[in-house]
């Protein structure tokens, strides 16, 4: 079983996928989940106490904003954690939490800085580009599962 951080981090589908082969999805619905059943947090929509942005200072500058600080306090601890990633390129807004561009980029530098297995896929516009990438996704987490290092670094990409 391996840790598989996904991205967008609250994508729902991907998470599923993840977990239906056997490994353990790294989200931020985890973390968030956690966060809001704790009594140390007044009012569970802020998500975050104020000691979440000074945490974020591992992963972003002080220049970045608190708002980008604190989402990556969340963030970066679970890249850290992972053992591998799946990345959902050109999701539209609802898919997951991508509607902060700076986040976005930070994040996906921290991935890549990881060198870790990572399947790139675009988001599926029709059926049966659904069901390509459903295929490609089974067959990365089918990877992670032989050798202990998931697909070579020409396999990464799994373009659609």
């Amino acid at each position: 079983m391996k840790k598989v951080f996904i991205f967008p981090p609250n994508s729902l589908i991907l998470t599923d996928l993840v977990e239906r082969f056997g490994h353990k999805p790294l989200t931020l619905n985890i973390v968030i989940g956690k966060l809001v059943r704790n009594a140390e947090i007044d009012s569970p929509p802020i998500n975050i106490t104020p000691e979440e942005p000074k945490k974020g200072l591992k992963y972003a500058a002080i220049e970045v904003p608190s708002g980008v600080r604190g989402r990556l306090a969340l963030i970066g601890p679970l890249i850290e954690e992972a053992e591998a990633a799946i990345i959902m390129e050109d999701a539209p807004i609802a898919f997951g939490c991508i509607g902060c561009q700076r986040t976005n980029e930070l994040t996906l530098y921290l991935i890549r800085r990881k060198n870790i297995p990572i399947l790139k896929v675009k988001y599926p516009t029709n059926e049966e580009e659904a069901e390509i990438l459903v295929n490609k996704i089974v067959n990365f987490l089918k990877s992670l599962e032989g050798d202990g290092n998931g697909m070579s670094e020409g396999e990464k990409s799994g373009e659609m």
